[in-house]
């Protein structure tokens, strides 16, 4: 079990955040944001710059985070319910060019994961929007399987699929070899679901990464909390993972700011991560 990281969590300056990996032990991370682009929409010489900054410090990209189905339902229409992190606003009509370039990231940075989505949520998950979720990866499913790729949904709130039982039924009914679930407690958590065991043991085809946020809501509002100090029992979930003989990785998506810094927060938060994960070797 490794640690990775969502590199703009730490700093959109690719570099800085590379720095702050480097200094905690880390070697592996997801692209999203690099400098003022969101990853999809990063021109040629940003992904050169990128791919040479990290192999400088031998980190390799586990994953894509690209904003695929980020979008409303076909004969919806209406503003984001979610953070785009410097994407483009896109609707359904241009979402192959999407995932296009979301591929063709992946195939630059040799990694096989583009973490996707399950459209804008607008109201309740019907057996309809269900339906019309799993024909939407049909074609999908089949361009990344023939590109070698893995499309991973994430439990996202702000779009329909939001717990680890929503995770795991849409996975199981789009029924593609490529196509799996990247598992965030913290979004579960979110959406009023336990984490872990509930959520984890509903979510079942899990993939690389894991994303680690944390945060409490003891007090009646949320906090973004350091990692393992929140309300998401993550000693408990890492050492099902353990147990299950899982070698993927821990994705750590902060959040959490402390004093203002994300850099420093990002410090701490990998060190309690990197010793929950016992990859003491890493400090």
């Amino acid at each position: 079990m490794e640690v990775s990281v969502i590199t703009d969590e730490i700093d959109s300056d690719l570099e800085r955040a590379v720095a702050v990996m480097s200094e905690c032990g880390v070697r592996a991370a997801e692209l999203r944001q690099i400098w003022d682009k969101n990853i999809v929409d990063a021109p040629r010489d940003y992904w050169e710059r990128a791919r040479e900054i990290l192999a400088r410090q031998n980190i390799k990209v586990v994953g894509i985070a690209s904003p695929f189905y980020k979008c409303d339902l076909p004969g919806v229409d209406g503003e984001p319910t979610g953070r785009m992190h410097n994407a483009e606003v896109r609707g359904m009509d241009e979402q192959a060019q999407v995932l296009d370039r979301a591929i063709e990231a992946a195939q630059f940075f040799d990694t096989n994961l583009v973490r996707v989505f399950t459209f804008w949520r607008r109201g309740k998950l019907t057996p309809d929007v269900e339906e019309a979720i799993v024909d939407a990866f049909r074609l999908p499913a089949s361009i990344a399987s023939s590109a070698g790729i893995v499309l991973g949904i994430e439990n996202e709130g702000a779009c329909y699929i939001g717990t680890g039982e929503q995770l795991g039924d849409i996975v199981r009914r789009i029924a593609a070899d490529s196509v799996r679930g990247i598992w965030d407690p913290g979004n579960a958590l979110l959406e009023g679901e336990e984490p872990f065991p509930r959520g984890y043991n509903a979510a079942g085809a899990v993939i690389t990464p894991v994303h680690v946020k944390d945060y409490t809501i003891s007090t009646g509002s949320l906090r973004w909390a350091v990692v393992g100090e929140g309300d998401v029992d993550y000693r408990g979930q890492i050492d099902a993972l353990r147990k299950t003989g899982y070698d993927g990785y821990l994705s750590l998506e902060t959040h959490y700011d402390g004093d203002g810094s994300k850099a420093d927060a990002s410090r701490l938060c990998l060190q309690r991560l990197i010793d929950m994960a016992g990859n003491r070797e890493l400090k």
